[in-house]
């Protein structure tokens, strides 16, 4: 089709590019000595945060409705490939590239990866500059794989209805717009929250919140689902893949939490150990609290929130106690589900509950980091980092929420985000992909005097 030519084009220049301009040998700072066991671990903790994103598709997958698994898994494992190549192009040097202005990165400073060697370096400089123990091209791709789910995340929000360029158009603009900012902020040693002493362990703001956000402001600018409005019962199309996605999900978060100690140290097993337990905890007191309340235990709320745990305790993991991360899962997984109650209520559309679950959780790590990190939160009589907490948290939302919203608009100035009223009724398996989760052996298949039809895995049988 005529709308694919360009993206293509985009890749051959890419390719041109990397072949004709000369990289420039610009030399950073030396870190510290390269440590090989910090090196391994570092390379396994990419590999297993890498692993979420596959995983965050089966949970997705397993809950949309039988006619959008196909189309929703490949949303998520389509930033695979579309963030990979942007991180390497500019990503990681608007987000970790020579400071400006506290903000965003010089998109040149590692234009192409320029300058992204496999030697250990220090980024940033003063008192805050990070000295590396590790390769600067592993710390690279720890970070690509951050910035690879963070738009997988915000799918859930507006899953069923929206056209898979126009997505892939969005994702590219939040990246570079939303995401590469709010990294540079919070984690590079130059970056405005940095320098101001928040505390972001492993991205509740700069992943969580920030795909929150853009979560609710997706469902908002896209609208209701035509069987939402209609009060048609969701029903998900496979419970078992939302358990496979909720276990891959919680393995590789060890790489998510832990690895963002950057060695193999003693922050890394607290990190670790908190992470475990702040999801143990959330996925019980999920399903308890929904007990309580008269609902039966189901699967599907054990899973949603032994995610939810994950999510809060991340910007805390390093930061806080054990006992401290029980307090945080706990709190986390009864405010979502409350959120999750209430959305019910409204007539939001947010098809998987992104900003209830990852938005509010991610608020509640935040805020939880601000009181009980070591030394300097509110519980150490600190006010000083809690304010800053307190004032980040209103500015990444207002970042996140309003920024999405004009790329939303945006976007669909150029692609229509939704597709049209029929495609969504076949569904957008077949409509945007002519694929299906499921094909049918012998869809019409005589047996005597009866005829087997397989709808949607009911057996219909007619004489």
């Amino acid at each position: 089709m005529k709308r694919a030519v360009f993206p293509f084009l985009i890749l051959v220049v890419m390719a041109v590019l990397a072949t004709v301009i000369p990289a420039t040998g610009k030399a950073l700072p030396p870190g510290d000595t390269l440590n090989t066991g910090d090196v391994a671990w570092m390379l396994t903790a990419s590999a297993l945060v890498l692993l979420m994103t596959p995983g965050l598709s089966f949970f997705y997958g397993g809950m949309v409705s039988s006619k959008n698994v196909v189309s929703t898994m490949l949303q998520s494992v389509i930033a695979l490939g579309v963030i990979s190549l942007l991180w390497v192009v500019v990503g990681f040097s608007l987000a970790f590239g020579d400071d400006i202005g506290g903000v965003i990165g010089n998109p040149l400073t590692f234009f192409m990866f320029d300058n992204v060697s496999a030697a250990p370096v220090t980024l940033g400089t003063g008192d805050g500059a990070l000295k590396m123990t590790i390769p600067l091209l592993v710390f690279a791709m720890f970070q690509l794989k951050f910035a690879i789910i963070t738009p997988a995340l915000i799918t859930g929000s507006f899953a069923e209805r929206v056209r898979f360029s126009a997505y892939l158009l969005f994702m590219v603009l939040f990246s570079l717009l939303i995401y590469c900012p709010l990294a540079h902020m919070t984690w590079h040693p130059q970056g405005i929250f940095f320098k101001w002493g928040v505390k972001d362990f492993a991205g509740g703001t700069v992943v969580h919140m920030s795909a929150g956000f853009a979560a609710l402001a997706g469902a908002m600018i896209l609208g209701r689902r035509k069987t939402h409005q209609a009060n048609v019962a969701h029903e998900p199309a496979n419970i078992p893949y939302v358990m496979l996605g909720t276990g891959m999900l919680w393995f590789g978060w060890f790489g998510f939490n832990a690895g963002s100690a950057g060695a193999a140290n003693g922050t890394a097993a607290l990190a670790f150990a908190t992470t475990n337990t702040a999801s143990a905890v959330a996925m019980l007191g999920w399903m308890f609290f929904d007990w309580i309340r008269g609902r039966k235990p189901s699967a599907m709320g054990a899973c949603i929130g032994a995610v939810v745990g994950l999510v809060a305790i991340t910007p805390a993991a390093g930061f806080v106690t054990v006992r401290e991360s029980i307090v945080i899962g706990l709190v986390a997984s009864v405010l979502s589900n409350m959120a999750v109650h209430l959305k019910t209520k409204s007539t939001l559309d947010d098809t998987l509950d992104v900003f209830p679950c990852h938005g509010v959780g991610g608020m509640v790590g935040m805020i939880a980091t601000g009181i009980y990190a070591t030394d300097v939160g509110l519980k150490y009589g600190k006010t000083e980092t809690f304010m800053y907490h307190m004032i980040a948290l209103v500015i990444v939302a207002v970042f996140s929420f309003v920024g999405s919203m004009i790329l939303y608009k945006l976007v669909d100035l150029i692609v229509p985000l939704r597709v049209p009223e029929d495609q969504e009724y076949t569904g957008l398996d077949l409509s945007q992909h002519g694929e299906a989760a499921w094909r049918l052996n012998g869809l019409l298949s005589g047996v005597g005097h009866s005829k087997h039809v397989v709808v949607e895995e009911e057996l219909i049988v007619t004489s």
